[in-house]
């Protein structure tokens, strides 16, 4: 085997060499393969029988075989190679983690704070998820309320990722968009909307109904929805304001409060509750839900990984929402 100073003279590109000669089990196939000459193969080969002490490929009949120590060679020397991309490269640091096998070794806690607009499924969706494959790994979960600082728990780590819908995100935050979703208005079966017709539910009706809204995240702010009436210079008669978001369906199903809010959020309920789902008569934008960090976690590898994870959850309700009974 080799001694210190040769050691210390291996380079990545002689391991390549040395794992691809075993796989191809020839050396002009190895230096097509290396985009490299035959001859030069040839003589790294030499090298790497003098480094390890042993032939590594012998004449079989017409072919060469690798003997019983190169053979444990391919595991090592895939792995270096493995560990060297992820080092160096950009891209596979982005990936995170390769396999499943790494992936299920996860042993880190991930700290998230979210609001339960987005869906109801979502948070136990992704419990299930992270327990499926990475089922070392822990998530400690944070109501995303008015009490909740989010951002200077973000900047002092002792949260990992913030997910919720703002109307502008602050700019000190890395962000990314889990889904958009189209606003519409959640009623119970007998309210006149639900029976009034796309031309009897009126802007000056919907504005001019009873509302049932979530708390403001802080005092004196205005939810997403709020912000847009106001821009248009409208407003509406809220009369309930709740802070657990998942319990409005069940007070709008035994009252004609109204509930604006997104279709994802909405079409979970119409099933099991006497509700119905009505077009909004005012011409809301998308809610866009975001999940959001800090330059503290931005180059984790565990966490690039996680906020993947999050992103294919979101995506997977959004696949398997029921389209919901529209009213209007």
């Amino acid at each position: 085997m080799a001694n210190r100073a040769s050691f210390d003279t291996i380079d990545l590109h002689l391991i390549r060499v040395l794992h691809t000669v075993i796989t191809e089990r020839s050396v002009s196939r190895a230096a097509l393969k290396l985009a490299s000459s035959q001859p030069a193969v040839s003589a790294q080969l030499k090298r790497l029988r003098e480094l390890t002490g042993d032939p590594l490929l012998v004449r079989a009949g017409q072919q060469m075989m690798p003997t019983e120590t190169a053979l444990s060679l391919v595991e090592p020397a895939s792995r270096v190679l493995h560990e060297a991309e992820r080092l160096f490269s950009p891209k596979a640091r982005e990936r995170g983690f390769g396999s499943e096998a790494e992936v299920a070794k996860i042993t880190a806690t991930f700290r998230v704070a979210a609001s339960d607009y987005l869906d109801p499924l979502f948070l136990p969706s992704l419990v299930a998820h992270l327990q499926r494959v990475a089922p070392l790994a822990r998530l400690e979960l944070m109501p995303l309320s008015r009490e909740y600082d989010y951002r200077r728990h973000l900047a002092v780590g002792d949260v990992d990722l913030v997910i919720g819908n703002w109307l502008e995100p602050p700019e000190e935050l890395h962000l990314a968009r889990l889904v958009s979703d189209e606003v519409v208005c959640l009623v119970a079966e007998d309210h006149p909307a639900a029976r009034a017709g796309a031309r009897g539910w009126t802007i000056a009706r919907y504005l001019e109904c009873e509302h049932v809204a979530p708390m403001p995240m802080h005092p004196g702010a205005l939810g997403v929805i709020d912000q847009h009436l106001a821009a248009a210079g409208a407003r509406r008669n809220i009369t309930v304001r709740a802070s657990h978001f998942s319990l409005i369906p069940l007070m709008v199903a035994d009252t004609w409060l109204v509930l604006t809010t997104g279709r994802l959020f909405c079409s979970r309920y119409v099933d099991t509750l006497p509700v119905r789902i009505v077009k909004c008569p005012v011409a809301f934008p998308p809610l866009s839900y975001y999940q959001l960090w800090h330059d503290l976690t931005h180059t984790a590898a565990s966490m690039r990984w996680f906020r993947e994870q999050v992103r294919e959850v979101a995506r997977g309700l959004t696949r398997r929402a029921l389209p919901g009974r529209v009213a209007a």
